[in-house]
């Protein structure tokens, strides 16, 4: 089950392109809200497009006082390499064993009948101030992205 709206959300502990920790905790100090982005796999299309439209959107959510993060199983390489390609400036953490994708409920397993190739759905989920999350979307399909104007909408409110 993923997480839900009303549920604490589960701290972690994920490595960025620089190959630091950085934790959830660490990106709630000062108070705000905080956007993190599960994505299916760094570099790819679907993927590409969904970190670009919050690239692009960054400003705005910046401006409401909100953060984005975005979390692959991908290892920190080669996020660091899709980053920079992109010109992705927010952090693109690592969570290789997938224990953050697993924390959210958003496991996706056997991906493109793969077995054990093991990726996130595509998810979004806005934690706030308290800790608790105040807005979630899961897809299913990887191939769906999320709602950007819905989610820049929540952050400013």
């Amino acid at each position: 089950m993923a997480a839900k709206v009303g549920e604490q959300a589960p701290d972690f502990e994920l490595h960025g392109t620089d190959l630091k920790p950085v934790t959830l905790s660490s990106l709630r100090e000062g108070g705000g809200r905080v956007v993190l982005s599960f994505i299916v796999a760094a570099s790819s299309p679907v993927c590409e497009k969904e970190l670009c439209s919050f690239r692009d959107s960054w400003a705005d959510i910046q401006a409401a006082g909100a953060r984005v993060v975005a979390i692959s199983n991908d290892g920190p390489f080669a996020n660091k390499a899709f980053a920079e390609a992109n010109s992705i400036a927010f952090p693109v953490l690592s969570d290789h064993d997938s224990s953050t994708i697993r924390a959210y409920g958003v496991l996706m397993e056997d991906l493109l009948h793969i077995r054990g190739y093991n990726a996130a759905k595509r998810s979004v989920f806005v934690v706030d101030g308290d800790g608790k999350i105040g807005y979630a979307w899961v897809s299913d399909d990887p191939l769906v992205e999320p709602n950007y104007a819905e989610i820049l909408d929540y952050v400013r409110s």
